[in-house]
């Protein structure tokens, strides 16, 4: 039997760049799984978090930061965006490719800007598949 791949995707995401007025739009898409994890501040990702979104059986994992210069603690999309590349690079050694994970800066309430991201993510997932370690 062959069975349609269903991407299923972690989003972490800081509550000023993403609202949950924004989930709405990925409500009654049937192509993809979706699990958001809400961050008082992006800079609260940790790599051990990222992580075990992997091993909870996520195929991809897509971390959304405020705009740079933007973030209402400082520096707190710059420290995300250093644990994720640390992340991305640890994936790749460990064969389940880097690629599944990605940051993006986005501004509160961009909905066009947030499908455009997820949209990237599924062609990005269609091409490297289910994780292999789920």
């Amino acid at each position: 039997m062959n069975k349609k791949f269903i991407p299923k995707i972690t989003v972490f995401h800081c509550i000023n760049a993403f609202t949950e007025n924004t989930h709405s739009i990925f409500v009654g898409r049937n192509d993809f799984e979706v699990k958001f994890i809400k961050l008082p501040c992006s800079s609260m990702v940790k790599d051990i978090f990222l992580l075990r979104a992997f091993e909870a059986g996520a195929d991809g994992v897509v971390v959304l930061v405020c705009p740079e210069g933007q973030c209402r603690y400082v520096e707190g999309n710059i420290r995300a965006k250093k644990r994720v590349a640390w992340v991305k690079n640890l994936l790749d050694d460990i064969g389940i490719d880097g690629g599944r994970l990605s940051l993006s800066n986005i501004a509160a309430g961009d909905t066009a800007a947030a499908t455009q991201i997820i949209d990237n993510a599924l062609k990005n997932l269609a091409e490297l598949g289910q994780n292999p370690a789920a």
